[in-house]
């Protein structure tokens, strides 16, 4: 173990911090350009064949950036499409990003560092960072936006240089260190371990942007809306935002434990998705999928009394039909993914003739991240974390999300030694208690 790395885990103070050398290696999850292959011709992409745990070079630091000791990270989707080389490998985004020049041809190498959430320490900041310091605890937003380009000064997530880091750029929090722009940083709500506040930033923000942000669906007091995956990574997000603003929230989900964990995070009614006979097949057969929302809409109007305003969308292709079919006239549609697949068929009948309204959405921008940021550390917005694996076992961690074994969001200790540490306001969290701060904690990893 490095000096540094030892000093972060000890909670140095900042010049202790600053004392201490960078490691010229460090551990982290990655894939390599060498296996973008290896799936060819295979059903089951099983992403714990192609993530690897080990060291790589400790990249230097660009003028704009900050080098972070992640103390815990969380898996998302983009997670497992890396590591499925699927839609594409992702080291066509790491090429594309190297052909700018300057400091973006560090990140064209033979392996690819991955991973878009994490909590942890700044140790290093670049010579043009101004506004954080060695020491500040912090939590990442997953959005390096182009500064250069004008249209992100309108909104960071509408420039064509914008990316996702971990997946579209290299140096993801997936790793003992990881490098991030300054405007990524938002400061870690106090009252959270390391694995809480971690598993927050990419999947809340993206549900803050659909639901409440102005370029999403802006769904107001009252309105009925329907969450596909409302136990999920992004569903359960989605269902606090909506309780929380005074609406009403329907889930689908697809077992009863799923079910029951839905309803702890405030769904009014919950709809298994068996019961309303949703399949992989469904989008396959258009008559299916009227039918499908046809009993869906009826169960929707037998529990509220009406259709729903807003459907919250990021399943795709196995449920998107159903969705333009489901929501009421003159609803929204918003849509921020595809998991089943990007393809989508619908009834364009249902759209026009009801005036309805599709909204593509992607993550956040930082003022949404840090308007998210201040729900959860006043208390109003919990983590979703169900479970906690170490570093060394990512390829579990990331095979439950792609085989959706999961509740809300899979946690990951990288420098943090064990769940539970980084917490420091105490006050505040006793306050709001352990059960409510873990809607979704399994009693063998409460």
């Amino acid at each position: 173990m490095t000096l540094l790395t030892e000093a972060v885990r000890a909670g140095a103070s900042p010049q202790e911090l600053e004392r201490a050398e960078p490691p010229r290696e460090y551990t982290a999850a990655y894939i390599q350009a060498e296996d973008a292959r290896m799936f060819d011709g295979v059903a089951d992409r099983d992403v714990r064949k192609s993530l690897r745990v080990g060291e790589v070079p400790m990249p230097e630091l660009a003028p704009d950036e900050v080098l972070v000791a992640v103390m815990a990270s969380a898996v998302n989707y983009n997670t497992v499409w890396s590591a499925m080389f699927e839609p594409i490998p992702t080291f066509r985004f790491l090429k594309q990003f190297a052909a700018q020049g300057g400091w973006a041809e560090r990140h064209d190498l033979p392996y690819h560092v991955i991973g878009s959430d994490g909590a942890g320490v700044v140790v290093r900041a670049g010579s043009g960072v101004r506004r954080w310091r060695i020491g500040d605890h912090v939590v990442m937003s997953c959005v390096q936006p182009d500064d250069q380009e004008p249209a992100t000064h309108a909104d960071g997530m509408l420039g064509a240089d914008q990316r996702i880091w971990g997946f579209e750029t290299n140096f993801g929090g997936l790793a003992h260190y990881a490098v991030v722009r300054a405007s990524q940083l938002i400061p870690k709500p106090a009252h959270l371990t390391w694995e809480e506040a971690a598993c927050n930033p990419l999947c809340a923000g993206t549900a803050y942007r659909m639901l409440v942000g102005e370029r999403g669906a802006r769904f107001k007091q009252g309105d009925v809306v329907l969450v596909w995956g409302a136990a999920g990574g992004l569903g359960a997000y989605a269902v606090q935002f909506v309780k929380n603003g005074g609406g009403i929230p329907v889930g689908v989900v697809s077992s009863p434990e799923k079910a029951a964990a839905a309803r702890r995070l405030g769904c009014d009614v919950v709809v298994d998705r068996r019961e309303i006979g949703l399949d992989d097949r469904t989008a396959d057969d258009p008559r299916a999928v009227v039918e499908v929302g046809k009993r869906l809409g009826s169960v929707i109007r037998r529990e509220v009394g009406e259709d729903p305003h807003v459907v919250f969308e990021h399943v795709g292709r196995a449920t998107f039909g159903v969705s333009v079919f489901v929501v009421r006239r003159g609803g929204t549609v918003v849509t921020c993914g595809s998991s089943t697949g990007y393809q989508h068929g619908y009834d364009n009948r249902y759209l026009w003739m009801k005036l309805k309204r599709i909204i593509g959405s992607h993550a956040a921008n930082l003022q949404e991240q840090w308007e998210v940021n201040r729900l959860i550390s006043l208390g109003r917005i919990m983590p979703t974390l169900s479970e906690v694996y170490p570093l060394e076992e990512i390829g579990e961690a990331a095979r439950s999300v792609q085989t959706n074994r999961h509740i809300g969001k899979v946690g990951v200790l990288c420098l943090a030694s064990a769940p539970g540490q980084g917490v420091t306001d105490p006050g505040l969290r006793a306050e709001l208690g352990e059960a409510r701060l873990n809607p979704l904690r399994t009693p063998a990893t409460a």
